[in-house]
């Protein structure tokens, strides 16, 4: 038996060193051929790759299907083939080569991955869930360590889908694949993209440049870091979408953010070209046809919109995102109540649409439906606790919550409680004398309530208004029948007044166009009148202005509303206003109110701005023409005899007396020499020497009211030297022309009080509450100067307020206000001297009033027969 063992243990081990040998022969035989085919279809991927990268779809294709049929194993060629065809539009033929593909790659994750997107395009939303259910049971099944990072990133993005928790798909999935293969650029887009998703701007623009960095031209990339500037910086957005379509041009997603953009700029006509650009390669491409149909809806073409829309439903007909997309623009335009139709439309097809349904609770807070807006971002949030817009708006409204709410002829006003108690009553006063002059003069009948917000925490009132933190340089904002505002602040003076008369005129307008007219246009009428009601409101020429003008910056009328959407710096957002309100200004002069109002009328009927322009006046070749010559001539009237013309660097330099002296002897009107030296004389304290360039300033130029007026800096020289009349006379020439000039008023008043002129302290009292309302010396010396000019119930009313803003003597208020309702309303009377008293238990005053009211109680009242 042992032999016979022996010998057949040696026929096995001979057998498997056969067998071992013929594998191994087969093996070198089958490297020996695979290895040219291997290179070759390495090769052909990259140059694959490369076409899909560029834009070459159909070369993509062709290449891919060919290394297909010659054999080309790998799944890259069933991906990048598949994606071609998506890139094409042929979502059916992809969904067939998908089918096939699965059935020989069942383990791929990024076969399954680009699978769910597939299905969803072919309205198969059964099978796009079938394919994250098998990705999450093979993903289940592996340890994540082993997994390569191409599969980790679109494990990530499939568990992202299904409701994974976003922090941690972004450390243990898109980090985990960078740390893995620092070459795998689809965790860097993933990453970005997981970024934008939510609202976290700048840490997507960091992975998108870390990209950039490492790959280089990468049109996603670009793209990715176009849209991370979308919200921020359009200049930012447009090189990064010009480098994206260098490298690409046919590149979808560029062309249609671009398109975007030139749909927010109201350049119509060069986002249908864009939109063109990308059916002429996608004919059925969803968000193209999305666009299409929002352009088709903003020219009042209701049949060619749900034409486009029905296009862009073609393959999937249940696509949220469309009637998402439609929605959000449609917003974006103040048409929140068709956006807000759409909106219902989207999570009709998916009713846990997140973006639609923020989107929704946004616009339905814009249409002052806030009961079921709040409703609708508590559903987010609970949903998606990432989501910053949700989240912001819950924080919100529990903030809020705390607001009193004023309600009085057609307005319901929501302030900060204690501010309502302070002022609340001068808003709604405001509000009745801009209801009453602006519907009159417009002719419009208010058939809904107004609903003004106003928020003491600027963030809030960001968020209430933006969705977002930020929005730093506005005070108000109106959405139709909804006004957002901040509340004054100290140190930040501007007139509250005005501001809620400009946004009120906006509420006239976009009633009458039915919220669409263009920004320029809504802007200009509000600045138009606030200058109407009020000629210190609003904006009026100045020498930066003037000088924008006179160098061709003015905006033609027909391409102002460029002139909001992507101003180079804050001045030439400013300037825009004034630019829209000289244009308004222009044709009320030129052509009568009656043709704004029938402007206004023709945009409520659909017509493009430009055109109804054109009927209502003149061609517009014409109009713009008059307009500029208008704008050139109010430039150059303004201050005539003042020399504008401005040093160059380093040839005025007031700490050269000589050089100055002798700029200034051939430059003795010139505007910046004379407030330059003026400058200089005050930081020397030389006062007396100060005054001539400062009165020869005001005499050439009486109107400024700038910062760096000379009023102000006079002003102050006449304080220096004790000269407290003269102080007085500039700082009223002053308020007579600014309406923020908080400073003088305060002044004003206090001169006012030392001189007992108790009609100046009124007077610059009330110009003070227009800028901020809530100082209680303000307060204390309106009461005093009522009280002595005999008017009682406004020194009451002063005292009131005084007593909400914690005054240093409460004792002296309460006594004040008893004596004033002494006799108009004992009772009142007798609990405001028992609060002096309790605050100051020795106060003679208070007792001998307590004394005679106790005294006057025990008297007998006449009877009716006694009263004569």
């Amino acid at each position: 038996m042992y032999a016979s063992s022996s010998r057949y243990k040696m026929a096995y081990l001979s057998g498997r060193v056969l067998r071992h040998n013929r594998l191994a022969l087969a093996v070198t035989c089958i490297a020996l051929v695979a290895g040219p085919i291997r290179s070759a279809f390495a090769a052909e991927i990259e140059e694959s790759r490369e076409q899909f990268r560029t834009g070459q779809y159909a070369e993509c294709l062709k290449s891919t299907r060919k290394a297909i049929e010659d054999g080309a194993y790998p799944a890259e060629w069933r991906l990048l083939m598949i994606e071609s065809q998506m890139a094409l539009g042929q979502y059916d033929k992809a969904m067939e080569d998908m089918d096939a593909a699965l059935g020989d790659y069942r383990w791929s994750i990024r076969l399954l991955k680009l699978g769910h997107t597939v299905y969803l395009h072919n309205g198969r939303a059964d099978r796009a869930a079938e394919m994250l259910t098998r990705i999450f049971r093979i993903g289940t099944g592996r340890d994540v360590r082993f997994v390569n990072a191409a599969d980790l990133v679109a494990l990530g993005e499939s568990l992202l889908l299904l409701g994974g928790e976003p922090k941690l798909v972004l450390d243990e999935f898109f980090n985990r694949a960078v740390r893995s293969d620092p070459n795998c650029l689809d965790a860097y887009l993933a990453a970005g993209n997981l970024a934008l998703a939510k609202q976290d701007y700048e840490l997507a623009a960091n992975q998108y440049r870390k990209a950039l960095e490492r790959f280089g031209g990468e049109p996603d990339a670009h793209y990715g870091l176009a849209k991370a500037f979308f919200n921020s910086d359009r200049g930012e957005m447009i090189k990064s979408l010009d480098a994206a379509l260098h490298l690409n041009p046919r590149h979808a997603p560029a062309l249609i953010l671009l398109a975007e953009h030139q749909i927010d700029c109201e350049d119509y006509a060069a986002a249908n070209e864009l939109l063109d650009r990308v059916i002429a390669v996608n004919p059925w491409h969803p968000q193209a046809w999305a666009y299409r149909a929002v352009l088709a809806h903003l020219a009042n073409d209701s049949d060619a919109g749900d034409n486009n829309r029905a296009n862009a439903l073609k393959y999937w007909a249940a696509n949220p995102n469309v009637d998402y997309l439609i929605g959000r623009k449609l917003s974006q335009k103040y048409r929140f109540t068709e956006g807000a139709a759409f909106q219902r439309q989207a999570l009709k097809s998916d009713p846990q649409y997140v973006l639609a349904k923020i989107q929704l609770s946004q616009d339905l807070l814009r249409l002052g439906r806030e009961q079921e807006g709040w409703v609708l971002a508590d559903e987010v949030h609970n949903r998606d606790a990432y989501n910053v817009e949700a989240y912001n708006l819950v924080n919100l409204r529990d903030n809020m919550a705390k607001f009193k709410t004023l309600r009085a002829d057609g307005f319901i006003v929501r302030m900060d409680e204690h501010e309502a108690d302070v002022y609340g009553d001068e808003v709604l006063e405001l509000l009745r004398q801009a209801k009453a002059e602006l519907c009159k003069k417009y002719g419009l009948e208010l058939r809904q309530p107004v609903t003004v917000e106003m928020f003491p925490n600027q963030q809030d009132f960001a968020v209430r208004t933006f969705g977002m933190p930020g929005g730093d340089g506005f005070l108000g904002v109106c959405f139709g029948n909804v006004i957002t505002a901040n509340s004054p602040r100290a140190g930040r003076p501007t007139n509250w007044k005005a501001m809620l008369w400009h946004e009120f005129c906006h509420v006239v307008t976009l009633n009458l166009t039915h919220n669409k007219m263009p920004r320029w246009l809504s802007e200009g009428i509000s600045v138009y009148e606030e200058l109407q009601r009020d000629p210190t409101w609003g904006q009026r020429m100045d020498p930066q202005y003037r000088s924008m003008i006179l160098a061709d910056g003015l905006t033609p009328i027909g391409n102002l509303s460029a002139a909001f959407m992507k101003p180079p710096g804050s001045m030439d957002l400013q300037f825009a206003y004034h630019n829209s309100a000289l244009a308004v200004e222009f044709i009320v002069k030129r052509f009568g109110r009656e043709a704004l109002k029938a402007i206004l009328a023709d945009l409520a009927n659909g017509e493009e701005i430009n055109a109804a322009i054109a009927k209502r006046t003149a061609p517009l070749d014409k109009i713009e023409e008059e307009f500029k010559a208008f704008a050139l001539k109010r430039a150059e009237a303004l201050a005539p005899d003042v020399d504008w013309e401005q040093p160059q660097p380093g040839e005025l330099d007031p700490d050269d007396p000589e050089a100055l002296a002798g700029w200034m002897a051939e430059h003795p009107n010139n505007f910046w020499a004379l407030t330059a030296h003026a400058t200089k004389l005050l930081a020397g304290r030389k006062w007396e020497e100060a005054k001539k360039p400062l009165k020869k300033l005001i005499r050439l130029y009486p109107q400024y009211s700038g910062e760096d007026n000379a009023y102000r800096l006079l002003a102050a020289v006449h304080r220096q030297l004790g000269e407290i009349d003269q102080e007085r006379d500039v700082l009223s020439d002053l308020a007579t022309i600014s309406s923020d000039a908080a400073d003088a008023y305060e002044r004003l008043m206090e001169i006012g009080v030392e001189q007992k002129n108790w009609q100046q302290v009124v007077r610059n009292g009330a110009k003070y509450m227009a800028v901020y309302p809530m100082l209680a010396t303000v307060h204390r010396r309106l009461g005093r100067a009522n009280e002595e000019l005999g008017q009682n119930e406004q020194a009451t009313q002063a005292y009131r307020r005084l007593l909400l803003l914690e005054p240093a003597d409460p004792a002296d208020v309460n006594f004040r206000l008893a004596r004033l309702l002494h006799h108009r309303d004992p009772a009142a009377a007798k609990r405001h001297i028992l609060e002096a008293l309790a605050e100051a238990p020795r106060f003679r005053q208070a007792h001998r009033l307590l004394s005679k009211m106790t005294e006057e109680a025990r008297q007998p009242q006449p009877t009716q027969e006694e009263t004569p």
